[in-house]
């Protein structure tokens, strides 16, 4: 996928010097630790599984799945497989929102040429869109976006060595203007034939403000990966698969004048990237090779920003039709928020959600504030069509009573296919797990109860403290103090028990579903405990016990916050950045699994400077796609209301 990073210089130039150190193959027996270049790596949002690789029934999908090891994921499968999915899901909607009248159409008023609605501020308002007695809350946005002339010459290939900064090929690319060439991976010196540290291509090029980088690998079978560079050697953004098929398509929005470096290579599990953009033998070992064929341009783009008026906890959901696939939002601050490129993980959504998705593309968005809202709609130049829809929460669409999560620590019999399984499991209770982290059954009461407190304070306390919706409305009940009520009407379970043979999937956690909005009250989502429980990994909470550690206490915050986790999915959040220093309870585990937990400088879980991990403002997971902010706390304060 393209990715623009946001990474400062310092930040981003550390991670690439990380991606040569260590092996970036999987291991199967580190407990899910990360080598330096894997967690490097997926920190630009490479993955670092191989691609094509088998996924047999079982396999969590990592959407909504807290999976042991990030190594094993192959995120290119899960894409191309919840794409496929979507057309399955949507004729599930098709059949829930038969009802809703039909999306008004809105023509883009801007003329040819661009200039009239091309930052948030400018953005063309739609006054009609919205929720209310006078507003429509489906609208078909039909645009165009501008292709600006730009001379296109051809450049003839750059010969080896041709691997680093100072040896890349100039493209004479200093403005509007385009360059075709084709190179080949493999023939340089660090190539198979040569040393083995791998072969990269470096062009080089100048670009002003305000235009736009595109780089371009289609016209190629080999699977590649682009990075662009600054002149400090600064990598600012990648690509991987965002072209057709496994080529490369990777947009960059310059904001300084300068020069810039364009680096080819063929896609390598752990990162294909240099360490060094200076060296061209500093390269973590051979990626794919072959020929490929590559368009580099320097461009003025039109941008086309609509403005939709919303109020605090409506949800929006935005899907591309065609044309453009890519759409993304900004509040009334100036804060730009999720962004979708060429994803849609519509699929993930219930049936019962009413938020369109199957088109190329799809994103979904709770409002934290009432105001007009900037909607980015980009991609591919030419004629698009893209639909936007906009419901309140799921609580508040129908009546019912408050909603319920049961928390079930008795161990169950339950159907497993819901979340991949193989179907009708039966899954070993809480208490079977105690001893593994040094504890006793005459702790399980205190521990049920502590783990409880914790849900509920994650879930329902801070949602109340902060203010964010005003009619916060949940109950968290657990299965010692309460008869299991899984079933009843606006009833979600967590089952917390289990292990991955008992369930037949490789995760510690699983969600049945992400459904911002909360429009399905009663889902289910697995904690399995093999994993949590097991002597070392950084996946274990044993890792982070010591004779100094209040065990109880530590494994109830834990266990409590894992919980939490796959209730996030469940209301409607996707996983934030583990790579980074905001500890959040949507971190996707990895090398952030000390901070889900709660850890504290010291290292030593239940110790006194043990961190209150919660929901809030963070990034997305780079590997999964989205771009920009996500605020899991008003995702949260929003799921729990009612009429």
């Amino acid at each position: 996928m393209r990715r623009q990073l946001t990474l400062t210089a310092a930040a981003a130039t550390a991670a690439v010097l990380a991606l040569a150190q260590g092996s970036a193959q999987a291991s199967t027996d580190r407990g899910g630790d990360l080598t330096p270049a894997e967690a490097a790596a997926l920190a630009h949002g490479v993955q670092v599984a191989p691609k094509g690789s088998s996924v047999p029934r079982g396999t969590a999908n990592p959407y909504r799945a807290l999976v042991p090891d990030e190594s094993t994921i192959d995120f290119a499968y899960w894409r191309q497989a919840m794409k496929r999915d979507a057309q399955k899901r949507a004729a599930e909607r098709a059949a829930n929102t038969k009802d809703l009248p039909p999306a008004f159409v809105y023509d883009e008023k801007e003329l040819d040429g661009g200039g009239s609605n091309d930052t948030p501020a400018d953005a063309e308002r739609i006054t009609l869109f919205g929720i209310g007695a006078t507003k429509k809350n489906r609208v078909r946005i039909n645009g165009t976006l501008n292709t600006f002339t730009s001379s296109t010459r051809s450049l003839a290939p750059v010969p080896e060595d041709n691997g680093s900064i100072p040896l890349a090929g100039d493209t004479g690319l200093d403005g509007q203007d385009k360059i075709t060439t084709t190179g080949v991976l493999g023939d340089g010196p660090h190539g198979s034939t040569g040393d083995a540290n791998g072969d990269f291509d470096a062009y080089k090029l100048t670009a002003p403000a305000g235009q736009q980088i595109v780089v371009d690998t289609s016209a190629t079978t080999t699977d590649t990966f682009v990075g662009l560079y600054d002149a400090a050697g600064t990598l600012l953004a990648t690509d991987d698969d965002g072209g057709t098929g496994l080529a490369s398509l990777l947009t960059y929005d310059v904001t300084t004048t300068g020069t810039y470096y364009v680096f080819v290579a063929g896609y390598r599990s752990g990162g294909p990237l240099p360490s060094d953009p200076f060296d061209s033998g500093s390269g973590p070992g051979v990626g794919r090779e072959g020929n490929y064929g590559l368009a580099i341009s320097v461009n003025k783009v039109d941008r086309d920003y609509f403005g939709v008026r919303l109020s605090k906890g409506d949800v929006l959901g935005g899907s591309g039709i065609s044309g453009a696939d890519t759409i993304s939002v900004t509040k009334p601050d100036g804060t730009r928020m999720v962004g979708a490129e060429a994803l849609d993980a519509s699929s993930l959504y219930p049936p019962e959600s009413p938020l369109p998705g199957a088109g190329t593309t799809a994103m979904a968005y709770v409002a934290e504030e009432a105001g007009w809202y900037a909607i980015n709609i980009a991609g591919t130049n030419g004629d698009y069509s893209t639909q936007l829809e906009v419901y309140r929460p799921g609580g508040q669409r129908t009546a019912g009573p408050v909603q319920r999560v049961f928390l079930d620590f008795n161990g169950q019999r339950v159907n497993t296919g819901i979340w991949g399984g193989y179907g009708v499991r039966d899954l070993s209770p809480f208490s079977a797990f105690l001893g593994r982290w040094g504890l006793t059954q005459a702790d399980l009461p205190d521990l049920v109860r502590m783990t409880t407190e914790e849900v509920n304070e994650n879930l329902k306390q801070d949602a109340i403290a902060y203010g964010m919706n005003p009619n916060v409305q949940v109950q968290i009940v657990n299965s010692r103090n309460s008869a299991d009520i899984y079933g009843q009407n606006r009833v979600a379970r967590v089952i917390v028990g289990g292990t991955i043979d008992e369930a037949g999937i490789d995760t510690i956690g699983i969600a049945q579903y992400i459904d911002p909005g909360n429009y399905n009250m009663s889902d289910q989502a697995l904690v399995l405990l093999d994993v949590l429980s097991d002597p070392s990994g950084s996946a274990s909470l044993n890792t982070y016990m010591t004779d100094a550690s209040d065990r109880k206490a530590f494994v109830a915050q834990a266990v409590g916050n894992v919980v939490a986790h796959e209730i996030g999915h469940l209301i409607g959040s996707y996983h934030t950045d583990n790579t980074n220093e905001v500890a959040n309870l949507m971190d996707a585990g990895g090398t952030g699994f000390p901070r889900l937990f709660g850890v504290g400088p010291d290292g030593i879980g239940g110790t006194a400077d043990d961190a209150d991990t919660d929901f809030g403002f963070d990034t997305y997971r780079p590997a999964e796609g989205f771009t920009g902010l996500e605020n899991t706390l008003n995702v949260d304060a929003w799921a729990w209301t009612k009429r």
